[in-house]
């Protein structure tokens, strides 16, 4: 039992290496908890997506994806694209932050607009892909018969990261009762997603 307990732990601790820093998919979850605009359903589609994506890879197909080089090309393109649309948004949005007020109201998304854009910056982020099928499916794939118990421990840190940013996020509430405040955020928002959409491009001249 001691031995299947550190699997966990090792598992939880990767996982949450991959998907703590702030990326595409972070920020939204952020903004939405922030705004308290459909956040259980957008934790739930982020969480979700990643166990699925998680049990792919320790299932071997990050190995499989590894061999099909230009499906990665066609994803680090496709996946530039929508963030650099993503990152207009963002800015169109801080040029008119008398818009955005710390209350649910305002222009805020529908429920369908909330899950297909966090549909869309979990599955045609390439970054997702690399972090949960690849490495964690490489790393998994190291303990054998189990590797599920790492499964385990990195779902559960999937489960616990997006509930924190979701739910945790309220608390800066008070930070955000300005326009400014947002004006800031959805700058900061635009930039991650402009540099994210330049390293998938970087990434075909490796």
């Amino acid at each position: 039992m001691p031995l299947i307990v550190t699997i966990v732990l090792a598992g939880f601790g990767f996982g949450l290496s991959l998907i703590i820093a702030i990326g595409a998919q972070n920020a939204f979850v952020l903004r939405q908890g922030l705004r308290r605009e459909h956040v259980t359903a957008v934790v739930l589609v982020c969480t979700l997506s990643d166990i699925v994506l998680i049990l792919a890879g320790i299932a071997g197909l990050g190995a499989l994806i590894q061999q099909a080089g230009w499906l990665l090309v066609v994803a680090r393109i496709g996946g530039a694209l929508f963030l650099l649309v993503y990152a207009f948004l963002s800015i169109r949005r801080a040029a008119r932050p008398h818009a955005l007020t710390a209350n649910a109201g305002g222009t805020g998304l529908t429920l369908a607009a909330a899950l297909s854009t966090a549909f869309a910056l979990t599955w045609l982020n390439p970054h997702v892909y690399i972090d949960t099928v690849l490495l964690l499916g490489s790393i998994g794939g190291t303990y054998g018969g189990d590797r599920w118990w790492f499964a385990l421990g990195a779902c559960l840190g999937s489960v616990v990261w997006f509930a924190a940013i979701g739910y945790g996020s309220r608390y800066l509430r008070p930070l955000f009762a300005k326009p400014m405040a947002w004006r800031v955020l959805d700058i900061v928002i635009a930039v991650i997603m402009v540099v994210l959409a330049a390293s998938l491009v970087a990434g075909l001249f490796e």
